[in-house]
């Protein structure tokens, strides 16, 4: 019964979406086709998560439920803040489909791939929403931050199979990678240098001086 229900979801939807175009191509929405087509992704993507509310199975429904959401609300913001549409209007669609993969992980601890794409396409939101605020090589370690605490999350979040350990292998590489280019982008290798030779000094000055054990 909840299958039909999803399929004449689906098939009310697509029938009218093709209505409103036909009425769109014919010139009678004309004056309100930003508001009308914000609401025409946003009612969509609320009959995809219609589907998946109607039967957890549907988990796939999430996906373009959540990414019509975003749609509709990037269309909204580009339209009537304009001035923002680079800080919250991309974002705002890239967190939404990120929401997407971090609700499939949450109700179905077997799906832990879906933390990966959720954090990247995070990641990805939150690099174009601060690309207006930061510039420089500082937001490239900003992105590599971001996909390094995403395989920290896969490392550490419980799983049927157990913990996903090979995650800290790219983890690591990620987050040196982060590290590396926000200490270049504010200088700080300038002092990383030479406290790093006093430090090696030091211990060889320990090693030579320190009391030895007697056996």
């Amino acid at each position: 019964m909840r299958r039909v229900q999803a399929r004449v979801t689906l098939s009310l939807l697509m029938i009218a979406a093709g209505v409103l175009f036909l009425l769109q191509n014919l010139g009678f929405l004309e004056g309100a086709s930003v508001i009308l087509w914000a609401l025409v992704f946003a009612v969509a993507g609320a009959a995809f998560l219609y589907v998946y509310l109607s039967d957890r199975v549907n988990w796939w429904a999430l996906i373009p439920g959540f990414t019509l959401l975003g749609i509709g609300g990037l269309i909204a913001v580009e339209n009537f803040i304009p001035q923002y549409g680079d800080t919250i209007g991309v974002p705002l669609l890239m967190g939404c489909i990120s929401l997407s993969f971090w609700i499939i992980y949450l109700t179905n601890r077997e799906s832990w791939w879906a933390i990966i794409p959720g954090g990247v396409l995070l990641t990805v939101g939150v690099f174009v929403g601060l690309e207006s605020l930061i510039e420089g090589v500082e937001l490239v370690g900003v992105f590599f931050l971001g996909l390094g605490l995403t395989f920290v999350i896969v490392a550490l979040l419980p799983t049927p199979e157990g913990r996903m350990r090979w995650a800290l292998i790219p983890a690591a590489v990620l987050l040196i990678m982060g590290i590396v280019f926000t200490a270049a982008a504010f200088s700080i290798f300038k002092f990383i240098g030479p406290a790093g030779v006093i430090l090696v000094g030091l211990y060889l000055i320990y090693r030579t001086f320190r009391p030895k054990v007697l056996e």
